[in-house]
């Protein structure tokens, strides 16, 4: 059975639990899972894996209402801390407390073949609501405070209510993986291939790549999603980039029929992949992820659209962005009512292309 005591919302933080998020996670798992007939024992173990956060019980019922079409929307995280096993990880703060380093949407209409991925730049001043942390603390509504911090100050259940509040769309599910717990999932599946178009060379990441396609194992996997000094212009909005490649990548990977075709490997995919899952109440069971798995084999990482959110630099602080009006509001509006998302509101002037 899943552990005894459930986690609420806001977490205690764990020697082991620094958090780095890949949207798709709740799929790779399930995934393995639901593909082999595992023993009795087998499945004690990888249900006793799992961790679970109450989302639903800590916001309560003043939330978005879920969309009439069926859509799913999952709020997947990250965070940058390098505490416990995860000491010895190349970049990012190495004593503080989490922040939410990576952020994504991912939007799945009703019938499951197609997806959106938007990812949310942790630089970004948002307003966050007012929320109550697991501990029964109050916090107010706080203007132009850093995506990134939401999390430190608040935990999971205050990332969820500011997306919501950003949004207008209710979170269904929530997903989060652990620095250690990803390079052993990548590791289980051999590698994941990926194909760079320039150089890489991040001296905080310790990634260094050449143009042209690379197996990378889960240290340099781990790298690759965290680069941002090696691409663009050296920024979080090149990272996301990075990110959304791999995210396609995984996907593809595991739907070749090769990639989880030995119990063996099936079962090392799995038990990494639950080792390193954290989700919420909703996605914490094995019966929970093989259903959600079931109901989304029918998408294809070519169906998939992957997207930042439309930002444009900060007035009073050029070293932030905020999201750029009117295409924030055109592209959650186009995800709230199930139809094509705008080309207008694919640009970011942060960005200076298409999101």
């Amino acid at each position: 059975m899943a552990r005894s005591e459930t986690r609420t919302a806001e977490k205690k933080p764990r020697s082991r639990r620094r958090k780095i998020l890949l949207a798709g996670a709740a799929t790779v798992v399930a995934l393995a899972v639901a593909g082999g007939g595992f023993a009795f024992w087998t499945y004690r173990h990888l249900e006793g894996n799992l961790d679970t956060v109450d989302i639903d019980k800590a916001l309560g019922e003043d939330r978005p209402a879920p969309l009439p079409t069926g859509a799913q929307d999952i709020l997947v995280l990250g965070s940058d801390s390098r505490s416990g096993d995860n000491g010895d990880l190349a970049g990012g703060d190495v004593g503080g407390t989490a922040r939410s380093d990576t952020a994504m949407v991912v939007h799945i209409p009703q019938g499951r073949a197609d997806a959106t991925v938007v990812s949310i730049p942790r630089d970004t001043l948002v307003t966050r609501p007012a929320c109550t942390t697991s501990k029964g603390r109050q916090l107010g509504e706080a203007q132009r405070v850093m995506f990134n911090s939401v999390y430190t100050a608040g935990g999971p259940a205050c990332v969820v209510k500011t997306v919501e509040s950003m949004t207008g769309l209710r979170m269904n599910h929530y997903v989060e993986i652990d620095f250690a717990g990803f390079k052993e999932l990548v590791d289980a599946m051999g590698g994941v291939q990926v194909t760079v178009d320039a150089p890489i060379k991040d001296k905080y990441s310790g990634l260094n790549l050449t143009p042209g396609t690379h197996t990378l194992d889960g240290t340099q996997s781990l790298a690759f999603v965290r680069t941002r000094h090696g691409v663009g212009d050296g920024s979080d909005l090149g990272r996301i980039g990075l990110q959304q490649k791999f995210i396609l990548a995984v996907l593809s990977q595991l739907q070749r029929q090769d990639t989880l075709s030995s119990p063996t490997k099936l079962y090392g995919v799995a038990n990494a992949a639950t080792k390193a899952l954290t989700t919420d109440a909703g996605l914490g069971s094995l019966p929970d992820l093989v259903t959600f798995a079931q109901s989304m084999k029918g998408l294809k990482p070519s169906r998939m659209e992957t997207l930042m959110l439309p930002v444009a630099y900060d007035r009073i602080d050029p070293n932030r962005v905020v999201p750029a009006q009117p295409q924030d509001g055109q592209l959650w509006q186009a995800l709230r009512e199930n139809r094509p998302i705008p080309a207008e509101a694919k640009k970011s002037p942060a960005h200076g292309t298409s999101a």
